[in-house]
This record gives C-alpha cells, sequence and structure tokens, in this order.
C-alpha cells in the first residue's frame, strides 16, 4: 500500500481571516507550486465541494478534485492550510481549521483519508487544534 508521507513542510499557518474560497485557493495554489496538480484543478475542487461538504468533522475539511479531473493530478500527494481563527466551511456552520488539499492519481485519497479517520473520530482533537502553537503540533495530532 502507497501511503502518503506528510512533514510539517506540507503544513501552511494562515494568520489572517479567509473566506472558504481563499482557502481552497490557497491549498490549490500550493499544490500546483509543488507539481502536484495542474492549474486547472482548483476548478475541480470547487466543483467537487459543490457536489457535496468536503468537511470531514472535528475542525477538519479536505477540499479535493473530481474524479473527472485526474488527469490534473500529476503527483499525488497533500498539502495542509491551517487557520486558528477557523473558517466557515458549510451552510451546516461547520467551522474548519485545518484544511487538507488532496491530489490522488487513483484512489490512493482513500489512505489519505483511513490515516485521518482516527484524529477526526478522536475526541479531544479539536481541543487539540486549536491549542496548535506550529506545524509539528498540527502533524502530530493529524498523524493519529
Amino acid at each position: 500500500m502507497n501511503t502518503i508521507q506528510l512533514s510539517s513542510n506540507d503544513i501552511c499557518f494562515i494568520n489572517k481571516a479567509f473566506t472558504k474560497k481563499q482557502a481552497i485557493e490557497a491549498v490549490a495554489k500550493n499544490m500546483i507550486d509543488a507539481h502536484l496538480v495542474k492549474d486547472d484543478y482548483i476548478e475541480a475542487m470547487f466543483d467537487r465541494d459543490n457536489q457535496i461538504s468536503t468537511f470531514l468533522g472535528n475542525g477538519i475539511a479536505i477540499p479535493h478534485g473530481t474524479t473527472e479531473k485526474r488527469d490534473s493530478v500529476l503527483q499525488t500527494g497533500i498539502k495542509v492550510l491551517f487557520c486558528p481563527q477557523g473558517i466557515n466551511w458549510d451552510e451546516d456552520n461547520n467551522i474548519a481549521y485545518v484544511i487538507i488539499g488532496i491530489a490522488a492519481k487513483a484512489n490512493e485519497h482513500l489512505d489519505v483519508l483511513r490515516q485521518l479517520t482516527r484524529a477526526v473520530i478522536a475526541q479531544d482533537t479539536l481541543t487539540r487544534i486549536k491549542a496548535v502553537k506550529n506545524p509539528d503540533e498540527l502533524l502530530m495530532i493529524l498523524q493519529g
């Protein structure tokens, strides 16, 4: 099984108010800059989020592209934004603090979701996320 490696270098702290649109654009730009995806992948991320909320739970959102745009994925990988002030993510008023942009050539994103499941279901995750001070602390939470 091909697990995606996440390091603190993949985590970007955003210390200002962001909208959901700005957050998706920022994480997509980080993915483009890292040569994970082509420029048009950002539209696929917006398309996916319009189809179904990409809010996972416990302050974590996972914007990613539609399967139709898989050819825009150059290499499987993830980039993370951390927004300590939170972003109103959907009409249910879910607040995202951790935005994980996922690029997957096939079904590798399912491995990422499995890895994140522990963090999402742990009862203290949201409290721990709100206390994060640096990328290494967030990395520990995301790695379960």
